[in-house]
């Protein structure tokens, strides 16, 4: 499976596009996916990381002339660097006749006009977005963010057949976040190391403005690590700065920001990507919005107890970071609050998610036998599959071994089972009625995620398909609390109607 990423990095653009990207690519190349990126050379490009990561990129030049944006441009049009139809054309030229299965855009400067252009020479399409700013063509959105009214922010802006990954549940952070998160420390939520980071670029400078923030507080007894990108313009002036102050340690372009994160214990940071990666190692922070998309999710996270937000980057000065720094380091229960909340938030499975959809594992499907039984009882039984099923008590084994028996020949019912490479991953049934069918499912206990319950749904419809082609209707009844599995279903291509889920084949 060939899937190609069309994004950017730029001095004006910043880096967490092209981070996230290859978070994501990363996931996809574990599963099998052959990998490509298409980015132009922008000044401040990260195409040489992208290189050195082992991924094939097609390079777009830099025009030699700054493209004037059109009237009817999107509002990040500049950002591009050439028309979108030149863009259109010069991506097109670099597939190179490849048909990739997936097209990965990630890119604010583009919009449905691109991607109806891209559509015939593509797969399927997937957006990153997070502005609901413009409109759409694709199967797939992702908006890692939190907003409020998530689930119609984008309206008619995507096509109604477009599935949405909408919440941080599906943000795209590196492995080392899941490890970092699984061996965390107890925190005691005294402030003895404070960490700074604000993005691959800060382009409003407000990584020096936090030193002398910091610097100046008198009889400071916390430690400070200083983190820039690469991509800073004012790097060697920020190491020199840290190199006279006591206690400040300087850091650039690191590979181990979980482990900075998981030492600190508070973080003034950015409310871009970053919001997640600390929210996924409970760290508590003093949040700055550095660019126009940053200050709604900022708003948000504050409201929902994520983080303090100290406001835009114009409106933040070195007295009111110093005031919020006093507050809490006099209150470890403020800090205590949002560590909590932020861990609850964000479980740094997102990457893993997203790549179950767009690689899904390889299930087949076959009929159930007699030697299942006692398998499937056990697998029935079990406390995580009974909490979301319909008649949820547990049920005696001889009980089980006559209902069996009588399923293997009822000619209106079929029970089948999902394996990966022989390994059982979940069961199926069908109880049949004309020309409907209502479904049932679980997973083998311990099969959760990795896009695998949306896969082994998917895999029976085209059973269904395939051996009772009378079947035109699929029903499921779901718990509405049972937020995982209606989620599946939809991502499987079952859309609620009357209360219950349907599936029309």
């Amino acid at each position: 499976m060939t899937i190609i990423f069309r994004t950017d990095a730029s001095l004006q653009i910043g880096s967490g596009h092209v981070m996230r990207c290859l978070t994501l690519a990363d996931e996809l190349r574990q599963r099998g996916a052959d990998i490509m990126f298409v980015c132009r050379e922008h000044p401040g490009h990260l195409i040489d990381l992208i290189v050195g990561k082992g991924y094939p990129v097609a390079r777009l030049p830099q025009a030699e002339v700054v493209y004037v944006p059109m009237p009817d441009d999107v509002a990040h049009a500049a950002w591009l660097g050439s028309s979108w139809q030149q863009d259109a054309a010069d991506t097109i030229t670099a597939l190179e006749r490849t048909k990739p299965r997936w097209l990965i855009v990630d890119h604010y400067a583009l919009d449905r006009r691109w991607e109806e252009t891209l559509r015939p020479h593509v797969g399927k399409i997937m957006v990153i977005d997070d502005l609901a700013d413009r409109t759409h063509d694709c199967d797939l959105l992702l908006d890692q963010n939190l907003y409020q009214q998530m689930e119609t922010r984008y309206g008619t802006a995507i096509p109604e057949s477009c599935h949405m990954l909408l919440g941080p549940r599906y943000a795209l952070l590196r492995p080392e976040f899941a490890t970092a998160r699984k061996n965390l420390r107890q925190r005691d939520f005294l402030v003895k190391r404070v960490l700074i980071f604000f993005g691959g670029v800060d382009p409003t400078d407000e990584t020096q403005k936090t030193i002398q923030a910091l610097a100046s507080i008198p009889n400071r007894e916390f430690e400070v690590d200083v983190v820039v990108g690469g991509g800073n313009k004012d790097k060697e002036l920020i190491q020199t700065v840290c190199a006279q102050h006591n206690g400040f340690h300087y850091f650039c372009q690191v590979d181990n920001m979980a482990e900075l994160m998981a030492t600190a214990d508070l973080a003034i940071g950015a409310g871009g990507t970053t919001t997640w990666e600390r929210c996924a190692v409970g760290l508590p922070a003093l949040v700055v919005s550095v660019a126009e998309n940053q200050q709604e999710l900022a708003e948000t996270g504050a409201r929902n107890g994520l983080f303090f937000y100290l406001g835009k980057s114009a409106t933040v000065c070195t007295e009111k970071i110093q005031g919020a720094l006093k507050v809490f380091i006099a209150s470890p229960e403020s800090l205590h609050a949002y560590s909590a909340t932020a861990l609850a938030t964000v479980d740094a499975k997102g990457a893993q998610r997203v790549a179950g959809l767009l690689c899904p594992p390889p299930i087949s499907i076959r009929r159930a036998v007699i030697d299942d039984c006692d398998s499937i009882y056990e697998w029935r039984n079990a406390e995580e599959t009974r909490r979301y099923i319909f008649g949820a008590k547990a049920i005696p084994l001889e009980t089980h071994r006559i209902w069996f028996g009588n399923t293997l020949n009822n000619p209106d019912r079929i029970l089948l089972i999902g394996e990966i490479a022989t390994a059982p991953v979940g069961v199926l049934r069908y109880d049949f009625s004309g020309g409907e069918a209502l479904i049932s499912v679980y997973l083998v206990p311990g099969g959760q995620g990795q896009g695998v319950g949306t896969q082994l749904i998917r895999c029976g419809s085209q059973w269904v398909r395939d051996n009772y082609p009378h079947i035109r209707i699929v029903n499921a009844e779901i718990f509405r609390e049972n937020i995982a599995s209606r989620r599946a279903f939809e991502l499987a291509g079952y859309k609620e109607h009357h209360r219950i889920f349907q599936e029309i084949l």
